[in-house]
């Protein structure tokens, strides 16, 4: 049985946090492409054909509309705030999606991508109990998608949250969004980085979330510190 000293100085090995920074960031780049397929996808199945031309349907990251918003970006922000921002969307066509039920549900699969990823890693974390770093690796993972989870389906504009309730709303409303959608993401990360108190509820809500598909807060908190090693 390992002690809980050979379990810390496992944290320490050089080997044990590269191989952890390795893993989270091609992960998360993985769990990236598996977003946007979520959503083309759906999109495909709901009458937009031309996801399938343009190459979405692939999981070939060089068919993504932007590398620097899709991949680069996130995972600059990941490495060095910890943060999952989520990445650049694909483009669909909604005029040739046939109802509104579809255009929501085509917002809402990027999303459920991360949640179910999120479920699946910490699942396999407590059905296989794998070497502690692979654990702790696993489970930081599994949180970053559960917070992009959350935070992607905050009804913001510009975030698929609200994409999923848009279809609904007036034309006045959806206006307002279109005009939004550059900077109001950009307007919640501030107020996440600025205002404690909003950052701990949105923190909270993530680890319910987290906890209610399986996952384990203290092997997450170990991955955090093994990736972040520089803090």
């Amino acid at each position: 049985m390992t002690s809980l000293g050979d379990q810390a100085r496992t944290f320490d090995d050089p080997v044990v946090i590269a191989g952890t920074v390795l893993f989270v960031l091609g992960g998360w780049a993985v769990s990236l492409c598996l977003h946007e397929f979520g959503h083309a996808v759906v999109a495909y199945r709901g009458g937009d054909y031309a996801v399938k031309a343009r190459g979405y349907l692939t999981l070939d990251i060089r068919h993504y509309t932007d590398p620097i918003m899709s991949l680069v970006l996130p995972l600059v922000l990941l490495a060095f705030g910890g943060i999952p921002l989520p990445g650049g969307a694909v483009w669909i066509n909604h005029h040739a999606l046939r109802n509104k039920r579809v255009e929501s549900l085509v917002s809402l699969a990027g999303p459920l991508s991360n949640l179910v990823l999120g479920a699946l890693l910490s699942l396999s974390v407590l059905l296989f109990e794998p070497p502690v770093g692979l654990s702790a690796a696993l489970s930081y993972l599994a949180l970053l998608q559960v917070l992009a989870f959350v935070l992607n389906i905050l009804p913001v504009p510009g975030l698929d949250g609200w994409g999923v309730i848009e279809p609904w709303m007036s034309y006045q409303a959806q206006q307002f969004g279109a005009k939004a959608r550059p900077w109001a993401p950009l307007v919640l990360f501030a107020v996440l980085l600025a205002f404690p108190a909003v950052a701990a509820i949105f923190f909270r809500l993530s680890y319910a979330v987290f906890g209610l598909v399986g996952g384990e807060e203290l092997w997450a908190g170990l991955g955090q510190g093994t990736f972040m090693f520089w803090r």
